[in-house]
């Protein structure tokens, strides 16, 4: 499975995103609160760039004049037509079994495991000096 290194940590800090192209694919990456999230970067709705959107919490109403904010439910607002998605699985909020938009695993890796991770690569017949490298930062990876 690929994996697709965006960013360093430090350089998406809380509060921002970073949309991407990765395999001709564009995608938002959140930071919201030290958690990553990342969605497909068009509404199915008429093909807005979604990820350019408002993030909003959520709000109940149990009566009329009393409101609940929820802030921990985290919404994406399309910024053509205001078509609401959920950040952490990509459900519409108005149609959650039939409308959604593709969500994609993040996770934070460090440099070193990104640097080792070789799997896959074959040795060649011809072996060129090489000299030790560290890699201390984290670093925001994407997988499709």
């Amino acid at each position: 499975m690929k994996r697709y290194v965006v960013c360093q940590t430090h350089e998406l800090p809380p509060g921002t995103r970073r949309i991407v192209d990765i395999d001709g694919r564009s995608i938002g990456v959140f930071n919201v609160d030290g958690e990553y999230y990342a969605l497909r970067n068009t509404c199915p709705h008429q093909g807005a760039a979604l990820c350019t959107g408002s993030l909003l919490g959520e709000v109940r109403s149990p009566c009329p004049g009393e409101y609940r904010y929820d802030g921990s439910r985290k919404l994406l607002q399309c910024p053509w037509h205001g078509w609401e998605f959920d950040l952490t699985t990509g459900q519409s909020w108005f149609d959650p079994a039939r409308t959604r938009v593709r969500p994609y695993d993040v996770t934070v890796e460090s440099g070193r495991s990104i640097a080792a991770g070789r799997e896959g690569v074959v040795p060649g017949p011809y072996v060129a000096e090489t000299l030790p490298v560290t890699v201390d930062d984290d670093y925001i990876v994407v997988t499709p």
